[in-house]
């Protein structure tokens, strides 16, 4: 069983590194591979605030700044959280951070971590990627928000959360265009091959990690559910 995980950067390193979240998500992971040694794991980090703080610098310095280039500056941010990641796992994972999901060797470990790749989309895409790759039946999407929210709650108090949505109506929520930095529940790109290959895709708080427990574990879960 191969469960992939889109570890959003805004919780590995919302500023500086949560320490204690990565001890505590370790420990977690680890339990679960003792239970299950047949189980593996794949973990796609995001690039969160140095991601975010390194291109709004870049636009800043340059007035005729380019996306591609401010992708290319989230993405170098996202391999130094996943490298990190990798560390932390010790003798868990023992390839090395996957760049590029369409060429990936066979898993040799119980932990597989991967960066991101190229500009025009997020690392949502790879993990979306990488799901397909190794016939995993979902990706689980960690990020700041504990549901998708039918617009964002922090500008519109009408806003409401959601427990589970379709591909077309999730995607009418967040367009189809990718900008480098933008926040949104999931990567559009990545939404986009989702809804064509039949994935599902689980939208939680990566910080409550009781709940990441009851996801993994099959129970009842706080989170929104797209497919």
């Amino acid at each position: 069983m191969v469960t992939v995980i889109s570890l959003g950067g805004s919780i590995v390193a919302p500023d500086g590194v949560d320490v204690q979240f990565l001890k505590d998500f370790v420990l977690l992971i680890r339990s679960f591979l003792e239970a299950d040694s047949n189980r593996r794991f794949i973990f796609v980090v995001g690039g969160g605030g140095p991601a975010r703080r390194w291109i709004n610098a870049y636009r800043e310095i340059n007035a005729q700044s380019k996306d591609e280039e401010a992708d290319w500056i989230g993405i170098m941010a996202t391999r130094l959280n996943a490298q990190l990641v990798k560390a932390a796992m010790g003798e868990l994972c023992t390839q090395e951070v996957v760049i590029n999901p369409c060429q990936v060797d066979p898993l040799t470990g119980h932990v597989l971590v991967a960066a991101g790749w190229k500009p025009g989309f997020s690392t949502d895409y790879d993990a979306v990627l990488l799901a397909e790759r190794f016939q995993a039946d979902a990706v689980i999407n960690l990020s700041n928000i504990e549901k998708v929210y039918t617009a964002d709650p922090k500008t519109d108090p009408n806003a409401r959360p959601i427990d589970k949505i379709s591909w077309a109506e999730f995607r009418a929520l967040v367009g189809d265009d990718w900008v480098p930095g933008k926040n949104v529940p999931f990567d559009p790109v990545a939404s986009r091959h989702s809804e064509k290959i039949g994935l599902k895709v689980i939208c939680a708080s990566g910080k409550n990690l009781e709940n990441l427990k009851n996801i993994l574990a099959g129970n009842d879960f706080v989170g929104t559910v797209i497919n």
